[in-house]
Order: structure tokens, then sequence, then C-alpha cells
């Protein structure tokens, strides 16, 4: 007993171990690993374990794959795949890996493999800030490089994260130089900031993915200044002035101005009167260094006239002094006053004339100077620029218009008519004039002007009725009635919409329908009250925004479809018409096979019904489950079901099986004097196949002449043996009857044989047979059994060669079951040599039959 011990623990430590290796073995399957890319549709092939490891099959997690547990194929899950969220932090040099587990095989091994994320190009390049600001200063060099510190990110690895730049709009002033990973900037053409100042340019990113996406970040380069100008006076700066003679102390005689490109410190300039002007200049007159504006010192008291001559110098930092001249004429003050006299012609109120507007040139008033004796030789003249002229006609003046006058451009005009006197120094103007009044009156000759001619906007449909959708605004140029609008719309615009002919707030008194009409276009008119009225259009082009206020429809509640059991998985099915009237993800559906485990799937890809796996009419010839088809709507997704049949077709792929007799070997005796037409014996054999494919016909092939010899016929729909003739001395003995069992299958029909064996004999004993019959006659039994030989009662060559390895086989595996049951017994025992003796006198002798009865 000591010793048995340690063999005991032995024996029970290697049956523990070898259990543990077999049923829960950690496989890290090396040699097996699946790539997919990312974003695949749910219910998408991936892979198969079937190709590794026999079934059945399980997922320890179903986050983003699952398995069908027969065929081991990989399809996704509602949970799409982000490679960018899975694996945040790896580099662009590695793999996205997600390691998977699962249960295989019978005896549920764990492995575990691998599942490589590969990347698609699903995320576009994007730049930190969408706005990049750079200075440049106008008087650098041509080719003078910059770089810019905004480099664009890309989420994506490989080609699909390698990013391309260029620029657009940058009118090769300047050009973009990537080095690796460094941009640079470089000015092509020289710069002038006083001709630009400031460049808006595009920068823009593609990735360099199959189908590149590409993102934009504007560029702005502001030229900074340099003081590179000097300053100039400008054209508008005067150049003479006239002053009367009893002007006061301070007032502004006039302002010069100077320009200088530049800006800030650089633009800086200062006036000054040049050291060559008169001490009467300086004395009656001085200039501001800033603002350029010249000033009288003192009050005038002159009676005589004068001119003064002003020589102003403009300097800037770094620069010769501009100068200009201005000539100041002082004129003597009046001694007695001038009257203009008016004459009107023209419709007049009030000393205002009222002229319609758009009438052509007509004289309005007679003028006339009176008192003129201190100013001989004065004239009367228009001052400034006006529709008007003044002509002069034996002594008076004509007042007239020069072009039609328009109401809607300036409604009253003032004519301001002074008085120039020629003196011996020239021509000065006398400090008289007179102001006449024109009122423009209004004729209508403007039709009312939309603020825009177009008005587009967006409207979600289902709205509430009376919603209003937007104001219209006309403007119309003319006055009181002639310019007051009215609105309304066309004729043919659809009754639900309304619009407030005062106000032209536009409204619907119906909820929109996106699934009717996706766009209402109207036609507005705007109608003034003149005489007669004038009236324009504007379009408004009304946009139905869809909701997910339409289900998805299937082409009928009941799809059913046919399909031979002898397709390959994943064979079409057909094809599954759904349709959902609202758009983009509202419109968006998808399918999937509900309240059933058949192997049927949906390809949403094609719409379409597949299978997934081998098909088999005998265990199951239809499937009836529900396609739930759910869009993508927002908030909520909605959804219908359609019921599914599925017949599954016969092929001829089952032949006839034999139940009676139960084998070869059966035997049955006949008695010579059993009467003619008797029922000796059944064969009775059936077919899993449908229709024609299991109509069973029997027949028995023999030679023509032993077929019309043998007493014996079967009937080849019953599969009868009935006794044709009577038996006679040279029937006694045994009878073999080869019988072929056909089915009806198109094109070519299965069969198996079977062998009765009929023995007449006067004997009751039991029918003994020595041996199985064998066939050696050809083996299209189909197409010629009749032509077939009759085959001789012995065993082939063949047959007794397998008989031995079978033999040999069982032997062999008799023996290992006696060795394991006899270490089984010395652990559980322990038995001495002398117990072991006695046991092998007990042993189970090996014997075979040396017969065979037709009755086992």
């Amino acid at each position: 007993m000591g010793h048995g011990t340690p063999d005991n623990m032995n024996w029970a430590g290697l049956l523990q171990n070898l259990l543990l290796l077999v049923h829960i073995t950690l496989i890290t399957c090396g040699s097996v690993q699946f790539s997919l890319p990312e974003e695949l549709e749910p219910g998408t092939l991936v892979g198969s374990l079937s190709k590794h490891f026999q079934p059945p099959y399980q997922l320890l997690t179903q986050e983003y794959l699952w398995v069908d547990n027969t065929t081991g194929n990989f399809y996704t899950t509602e949970k799409k795949m982000d490679r960018e969220a899975l694996c945040p932090t790896e580099t662009k040099a590695e793999e996205c890996i997600i390691p998977h587990n699962a249960i295989v095989g019978p005896s549920g091994d764990l492995i575990q493999f691998p599942v490589i994320i590969e990347d698609i190009n699903d995320n576009a390049p994007y730049f930190e800030r969408t706005e990049i600001h750079l200075r440049v200063s106008e008087d650098v060099t041509v080719g003078t490089s910059f770089l810019l510190d905004d480099q664009a990110r890309d989420n994506d690895v490989g080609l699909n994260g390698k990013l391309r730049y260029h620029l657009k709009g940058s009118d090769d002033v300047f050009s973009l130089k990537v080095d690796e990973d460094l941009i640079v900037l470089v000015v092509q053409t020289a710069l002038d900031r006083e001709t630009q100042d400031t460049y808006q340019m595009q920068l823009v990113v593609t990735d360099s993915g199959a189908e590149p996406l590409s993102a934009t970040a504007t560029l702005v380069v502001a030229v900074t200044d340099v003081n590179d100008n000097c300053p100039s006076f400008s054209s508008d700066s005067p150049r003479s002035v006239t002053i009367p003679g009893d002007s006061p102390k301070d007032m502004v005689v006039a302002q010069v101005r100077a320009m200088d490109p530049d800006t800030g410190p650089n633009a800086a300039i200062v006036y000054s009167l040049s050291p060559k002007v008169s001490e009467r200049a300086k004395e009656l007159f001085s200039l501001d260094s800033l603002t350029g504006c010249i000033r009288l010192t003192q009050d005038l008291e002159s009676d005589n006239s004068e001119e003064l001559l002003l020589k102003v110098l403009a300097s800037g930092h770094h620069c010769p002094p501009a100068d200009t001249q201005v000539t100041v004429t002082v004129l003597p003050k009046a001694n007695q006053e001038l009257t203009i006299k008016i004459g009107f012609i023209a419709e007049h109120q009030n000393q205002t004339m009222v002229i319609p507007e758009n009438q052509p040139p007509a004289v309005l008033a007679i003028l006339e100077l009176e008192d003129e004796s201190s100013f001989k030789g004065s004239s009367l003249a228009i001052e400034g620029e006006v529709p008007f002229t003044l002509k002069p006609q034996n002594g008076k003046y004509l007042l007239s218009t020069s072009k039609p006058l328009d109401f809607e451009k300036k409604r009253e005009h003032l004519i301001s008519v002074i008085v120039q006197w020629r003196s011996a120094e020239g021509s000065v103007i006398v400090p008289l004039r007179r102001v006449i009044r024109v009122v423009v009156a209004d004729v209508n000759d403007n039709a009312p002007r939309f603020i825009q001619s177009h008005y587009e906007l967006e409207v979600e449909e289902n709205n509430q009725p009376g919603m209003s959708l937007l104001q219209v605004s006309a403007s119309d140029a003319d006055s009181e009635y002639n310019g007051r609008v009215t609105y309304k719309l066309d004729k043919s615009t659809s009754a639900i919409f309304n619009i407030d002919s005062i106000t032209g707030q536009l409204s619907v008194s119906a909820p929109l329908d996106r699934e009717q009409q996706s766009v209402h276009k109207l036609t507005v008119f705007a109608r003034d009250s003149g005489s007669p009225p004038l009236e324009s259009m504007a379009t408004v082009v009304i946009r139905v925004l869809d909701q997910n206020d339409n289900a998805p429809l299937f082409h009928t509640p009941h799809f059913t479809f046919f399909i031979a059991e002898n397709v390959p998985s994943f064979e079409q099915v057909g094809r599954i018409e759904v349709k959902d009237p609202d758009e983009a993800d509202n419109g968006n559906i998808e399918l999937r096979v509900v309240n059933s485990s058949g192997p049927f799937v949906v390809d949403n890809t094609q719409g379409t019904l597949r299978t997934t796996t081998d098909l088999d009419r005998e265990i199951q010839d239809r499937y009836d489950f529900y396609l739930l088809a759910s869009d993508h709507g927002h908030p909520v997704a909605l959804t219908s079901t359609a019921r599914v049949t599925i017949f599954v077709e016969d092929i001829n792929d089952n032949k006839p099986k034999v139940i009676l007799p139960s084998s070869n070997s059966s035997c049955l005796t006949v008695s010579p004097g059993t009467l003619t037409g008797t029922m000796v014996t059944k064969i009775y054999a059936i077919d899993e196949d449908s229709g024609l494919n299991s109509e069973i016909t029997y027949s028995v092939v023999a030679p023509g002449s032993e077929q019309n010899s043998s007493p014996f016929q079967v009937d080849s729909r019953s599969g009868n043996i009935i006794l044709s003739q009577r038996l006679l001395q040279k029937d006694l003995g045994m009878h073999h009857l080869f019988v072929v069992v056909r089915d009806g299958g198109k094109p070519s029909p299965l069969y198996t044989t079977v062998w009765v064996n009929l023995l007449v004999n006067e004997s009751t004993e039991p029918c003994l047979l020595e041996r199985v019959p064998t066939w050696t006659g050809t083996a299209d039994l189909v197409q010629s059994p009749s032509k077939s030989p009759i085959c001789e009662a012995e065993t082939s060559r063949f047959a007794q060669m397998t008989l031995l390895i079978g033999l040999g086989m069982f032997v062999a595996s008799l023996c290992l079951l006696v060795v394991t049951l006899v270490l089984y017994l010395k652990q559980r025992r322990n038995k001495s040599t002398s117990k072991q003796d006695r046991y092998d006198e007990n042993g189970i002798p090996l014997r075979l039959k040396d017969k065979y009865y037709s009755d086992e």
C-alpha cells in the first residue's frame, strides 16, 4: 500500500492537468487575425473562424462584433468602430489592435485573436485658428521667407493623414514653400503699403486620401509702413480767396491741406509761412502749424481793394518742404446797398416757385439789378452747381431750368444769385446775394421698388396654421398717393398663403407638407396709388424643411420568396422594397431581421435579403420572420415591420432509403406450394425529398433471359414481391433478387440497391445466408438496369480486405480498452500479481460469428 499512494497522486495529477489543458486552454493565435476598415455599416461580414477552428463559436464580448455560433462568421454590430476613439494615443506608425476572446470547438477552448482596425479617411484636416495674421514691412526684399507656425492637424494616419498645402488668392505676390513639417511664406514681388496695405489669402490644406478632404484658414498679411513718401499739397487746396473789407478778427480765410501717403509718425506734417511773405501779409494773417488754417489777426476796415500773396510750406520728417501759394483779395466796404428785383413767370407762392418734375427746360423768372452806381460794371451770376441758368438780355437776366427736374433726386432747390464786380485788379464778388427757392412737384413716374427682388426662407413642415413667414417691403420714391404702396399675391398662388396688403406680412394658413411639395415659389406685387398706378414684383422662394413624420413604408406587408436548398452561403434571396418619403437622415432606412434565429441577414447596401449558411429543406422547408425598418430621424426614429415567408425548394439531394428488408443478409423461406399471385414479401423505401424527387419505383436488375425465367417479380410502384408463376422442381434453392430503388428526380434520378434473398424449400427451418451477395456488373444501374448482369454470391477481394481492416481496427480498439481498464483497476484496487492472474482468467474472449442469420 505504501507504494500505491504516489502512483495514485501521479495519475490524479496527470488527469487533472489533462482536463485543464483540454477544457481551459488559452491559445494566443498568432496566425489568426482580422483586419477591417473602421466605420463599417452594421451587419457587414468581416471574417470567419471556421477556417481555423471547429464549431461552435462564442464571443465573450460583442460590443463591436458578433459571431454566428454555427458558421463562425463575424459581423459588425450597431456600434461602429471609430479608430480615433478606440486608439487615441497611438502614433501614426502604430496599428490600432483590439484583442478579442472567444470560446471555440466542442471542447470549449478559449482563444484570443487580434482585430486590426484600419484607418479610413473620415477626418478632415483642421487648423487650430481659422485666421492667421502676419506683419511684413513694405521694404522687405523679394525672396524673403516667413515661417508660419500654424500647421494643420489630421487625426487619420498613413496617406489619409499626410498633408499638402497650397495658397489661393495670392495673385503671385506670395508663394508657399513646404519643407517637411515647416511651412514658409515667400515674398515674390515688391510690396508698397501705399498701394495695398493688406493681403488676404486662403491657406488650403489637403490630405492624401483616396477621396481627399481639405480645410481652409484665412491668411492675412498686413504690410507695415516705412517713411518712403514726402508731403505734397492736394489739388483741392485753395489757390485764391476773396474776403470783404469789413471782415472780423479770427475769421478763417482759407485752409490748406497737404498729404503724406505714409501713416503714423511718418505722415506728420508741419505748416509754416515762407520767410519771403510780405510784412503786410504777416501783419494781417496767421497760420496754424497743425491744421493749415489761415486766420485774420485783426478786424478789417478797408475802403480799398487789395491783393496779398501767401506762400505756405508743408514739412515732413526727413523730407524737403512742399509749397503752395494762396492769393487773398480784400474788397472795399460797400457804401450803398444793391438790390436784386425778381419778376416771377412760373407758378409761385410766397416768393417760392413750384415746378412739376420731368418738365423740359423753361424760363422761370426775370431778374434785374438796381442801384449799381457804386459798382459800375457789375453783373449777376448763379453761385454753385445747380440745374438752372442765368442769361443777360437787355440789361436784365432770364432765370431758366437747364434740364428737367427730378422730385425723387431733390425736392427743393435754393438758387443763390450773387453780384460780380470787375475792378482794376480783376473780377471780385460783391458781398450781396439773393436766394430763390424752387419746390419740385411730384408726379407718379416711379413704380414701387422692393428692398430685394428675391426672397428665400426655410420653414419646417407641419407648422402651426397662421404662422408668419416674412415681411416684404417696397418703397416708392413718389410722394403722397403716388408713393402709397399696397401688396398682393399672384392669382395662381395657393390659397394657403396670405399677405397683408398694408404691411406686406406673408403668412401661411395651413401646415406645409414637404413630401407633397418641397418648394413653393410665390410672386408678390407692390402697387402704388397713383393715376395710373404703377407696380413691380418680387419672388419669394419657400423651402420646406423635412421633419421625421413618415415611417418607412414596405412595398407589401408580406414578402414571399422561394429559394433552392442548394444555394451557397450569402446568396441573395430577394430584394426588399421599402421607401421613406422623408429626406436625409429622416429617410435613411436601415433593415434588420427580428424575432428570428434563422440563417438570414439583410444587406442594407443593396436592400436585399441574403442567406448566412447552407439550407436544407429536409431539416426545415419554411422560414417565417419579421423585418424591422427604422429610419435615422431625430429626435425619434420611426419604424415599421413586414412579414417575410421563405419557402425552401427541394432539389434531388437524397437517395431513397430502404427500410425493408433491414439488410442485404436478410433471408426468407418460401414454400414450394405457394400459390401463384401471392405476395411473398415487400420492399419498403422512403425518400426525404419532395415531389417528383421523392416518387419511388422498384425494378429487378438481371439479364433478359434470367429476368423472364425468375418466378418472382416486383411491383414497380408498391415494391411488393409476387410469385408470378407456379414453383417447379427446378426452382428449389436460393434466389437472389438485385432490386434497384429509384426516385423520380430530374434530370438524373438517384438510386439505392438492396438484395432480396428468397429460399424455396420445404423445410421450415430458419433461412441461413452464408455470405452477402455482391454486385460485380456495371455501375450504371439507372440508365441501363436491364443490361447489368446478375452477380455471383461471393465476396470480392475488396470486400474481404475491407472486412479484415475493420476487424483489425476493432481488435486494436478492444485491446486499448482492456489496457485502460487494467490501469484503472490497478490504481483503484492496488491488486497483487495473483489477483491480476485471476483477472486474466475472467477476461472477455473475442469471438466472431461465422454465420449471419436473417433474423438478427
